[in-house]
């Protein structure tokens, strides 16, 4: 059964992305500026934890708030880190503006990431002719893998059979980051995007690697990559005890993590932020780029001394 199960690992094309992978974020210094020293470090021991790859301006990386300086010098020292580590690195390129998204393609095509990360432009929602452009013309920019993030508060949300019509028609498209679903969303996930590399929650993962779901960019690897990873393998090796994993995970979450968002009135990028701070891996503190609140500090000592006793082990 567990080798079936890696199956569908197997079974993408060989440059699709499979496995955990780390967000990189941001260290922000007292001034609200990125420092850029600390988010090396944080950089290098990310890359040293065990994913499976990097990939930089997602959600938790905060793509939304840099400007065109900071997400060039960002490139540059994600796919510089990685190098040194031997380690594969995506590179988000999204952008409200296409146009946009668009130039920082090109730019970021230079540094030869294993795939680029893309969101639908988001001012106006656009038409299914509208995706079908824009998906088409950043492959004509970079024909290089590039991967659909689709979140759950996107404002055009793609359904599986209208992925599959934009993969059909740009076939370097090879992978989408999607919320997930219950037993009949992943059976269509499997009737319409065979050989498509999907990732889901990293909160969901060994639920979703049983229904056939290929890997996480992970929240959980925001709170401790490591554990992460230490999850991952047993999500391939021993299914049952993975569960009883998740059921911990997403426990902690809703326990001491997602009250969060209504007690601070923060966004989901501060979420991650604060588990990252908590975790204790890394010189990040839980602030946000301008003009974004952040879990407040006294907050972080509680939510670290919750996580050590949800998961004593990943620590040790």
């Amino acid at each position: 059964m567990r080798a079936e199960l890696d199956d569908h690992l197997t079974h993408l094309p060989a440059q699709a992305p499979r496995g955990v992978w780390g967000a990189v974020m941001l260290a922000i210094d007292d001034r609200g500026a990125i420092d850029w020293e600390a988010t090396e470090e944080t950089i290098a021991r990310l890359c040293a934890a065990g994913v499976d790859g990097i990939y930089s301006n997602g959600t938790a990386g905060e793509f939304h708030c840099q400007t065109e300086p900071e997400f060039d010098r960002l490139c540059d020292l994600v796919a510089a880190s990685a190098a040194r580590a031997r380690l594969p690195f995506q590179i988000g390129i999204s952008q409200s503006n296409p146009r946009v998204a668009r130039e920082r393609l090109t730019r970021a095509s230079a540094l030869r990431p294993a795939a680029m990360q893309f969101t639908l432009p988001d001012w106006w929602p656009p038409s299914d002719d509208e995706v079908m452009r824009f998906v088409g013309g950043l492959c004509e920019t970079a024909p290089d893998t590039p991967v659909l993030y689709n979140p759950p508060h996107a404002k055009r949300r793609l359904t599986l059979e209208g992925i599959a019509r934009l993969h059909a028609a740009v076939p370097s498209l090879v992978g989408a980051k999607l919320p997930g679903g219950d037993a009949n969303w992943y059976a269509d996930m499997r009737r319409e995007l065979p050989g498509f590399s999907v990732f889901v929650p990293g909160h969901t993962l060994a639920t979703g690697f049983a229904q056939g779901a290929h890997g996480s960019y992970s929240n959980v690897a925001c709170l401790n990559p490591k554990g992460a990873v230490t999850w991952w393998q047993m999500i391939r090796t021993d299914a049952a005890a993975a569960a009883k994993v998740e059921t911990r995970i997403q426990a902690f979450l809703a326990t001491h993590v997602l009250p969060f968002r209504a007690r601070y009135d923060v966004s989901d990028a501060a979420l991650d932020k604060a588990m990252a701070a908590a975790g204790g891996w890394a010189p990040l503190g839980s602030r946000l780029l301008w003009p974004y609140s952040s879990v407040p500090d006294e907050a972080i000592a509680t939510l670290a001394e919750a996580a050590r006793t949800a998961f004593p082990e990943w620590w040790e």
